[in-house]
This record gives C-alpha cells, structure tokens and sequence, in this order.
C-alpha cells in the first residue's frame, strides 16, 4: 500500500479526472494513490472508464449522493482496512483534493508525507494559488485522524465548508502546516480558471446549508473532535 492515498470525489467532469490523472502522474515521486470516487448514477459514467492506470491511479464507482459521503467512504475504508489489507499494509496519510486541482510541483507528494511525519499526527496543505496560506482546499492528514474521528469529513456537510473545518481543527489541536513551496493550483471560477458550469452552480446553492452545519460544527463537535487529535498528539510524546 502507498504511504500516501489522494481521494478525488467527482462528478460530471470525466475531462477534468483526465488531466489530474496526467498531472498526478508528472509530479508524483512518492509512489501515491490517486483514487478517483464517482457516483454510481453519474450520466457522464462512462467517460471515467479507462482513467485508472491499474497501479497508482484508479477509479471506483459508489452509490453515494454528495461529496462528503464519497471522500468519507474512500477515506475510512483506506484508513481502516486498506480494502482488505493488513494494519502493516495501511497508508500513513490520506488527502483530498478536488478534481479541479492540479500538482504543479514535482514531488509535493514527499514533501507532505516528510512535513507529516515531522508532525506524527497533523495536517498538511500547499499553495493552491487562489487562496494560499489562508484555506487548506486541498489537503493532506495522517490516517490516525480519520480512524480516531470516523470521517475525513463531518457527514452532515454536503460539499462546502469542508476546508475550513480542516483548518479550524488543525489550529485548535496545534498541528496544522502549510508549506507554501508546494503548488497544488486550484483551477475555479473565483480565480478565473473555470467557466461556472453546472456542477459549481449545484456547489454554490448549497453555501447557506453548509454554512449552518459549520457553525454547528465548530460550536459543538469541533472540541471533541480537538481533543481526540491532541490525545493522538500527546500519545506520540515518550513520557
């Protein structure tokens, strides 16, 4: 199993799984995962055949209905079981990005498994140059995390907002890194890079609706959620 697993949840995009599929393969040199998850009733289905590579890079079909339950089916399963595999076998990280990010640096996958493992437990993040130092929209965590929380990602969330529990829980517990000479570009609308299609006009409705399980979230399960990644933290110091 590869140290580190990327998770792509996509959906009617099949061209642009293609040329993160090419990009991933360009600027990977840590041996990495690249799994693409898109839904079973996606229309544009058949267009993600072929895409895998049968080694690092691969798709998988889920009956899931939003972003979040994808990248948290993907993400628990690989950091739990491993499909199948023994604990040895287990990636040390997972990450997420989205399928309108691209690596542009050549080995940013080594330098957010190095930045992790200096972490032992944390959070890591680039460049994406839209929204920089300021939000982890792609991201990269050590798989304790989600075996000690049960997600990548509150399931109550649909598809915003995502990024900004990353980063509140990686502030709060104390191990959150951006390393800012690692370029994943963020190819969206808001930077110019993308026409709206549909698929972010479906996104951009559900700003409100996210926007109040957030707040729920960081007025609530967000401490719990700290101080399980503090005890992973604090069982990492000799005594």
């Amino acid at each position: 199993m590869a140290d580190l697993v990327v998770i792509v949840p996509s959906r009617g995009r099949p061209h642009a799984a293609r040329e993160l599929a090419a990009a991933f393969a360009d600027t990977s040199t840590a041996g990495s995962l690249l799994v693409f998850v898109v839904d079973e009733d996606d229309p544009t289905l058949p267009g993600y055949e072929g895409i895998g590579d049968g080694y690092r890079i691969g798709v998988v079909f889920t009956p899931t209905r939003t972003m979040v339950q994808a990248l948290n089916l993907a993400a628990v399963s690989y950091a739990n079981t491993a499909l199948g595999l023994d604990v040895c076998a287990r990636p040390f990280a997972v990450g997420f990005m989205g399928d309108d990010h691209r690596p542009r640096t050549a080995g940013w996958d080594q330098a957010y498994l190095e930045a992790l493992r200096g972490l032992g437990t944390g959070i890591v993040y680039g460049d994406d140059l839209l929204q920089g130092q300021r939000m982890p929209t792609q991201c990269a965590m050590s798989a304790d995390i989600v075996r000690a929380l049960g997600y990548m990602a509150p399931p109550d969330l649909t598809h915003l907002y995502v990024d900004n529990v990353w980063l509140a829980l990686g502030e709060a517990a104390g191990c959150i890194r951006y390393l800012p000479e690692v370029v994943v570009e963020h190819l969206h609308p808001a930077a110019g890079k993308a026409a709206m299609d549909a698929g972010y006009a479906r996104v951009n409705a559900l700003y409100d609706v996210d926007g109040q399980v957030f707040a729920g979230y960081r007025g609530g399960q967000l401490a719990s959620d700290v101080a399980k990644v503090r005890a992973l933290r604090g069982a990492q110091v000799p005594s």
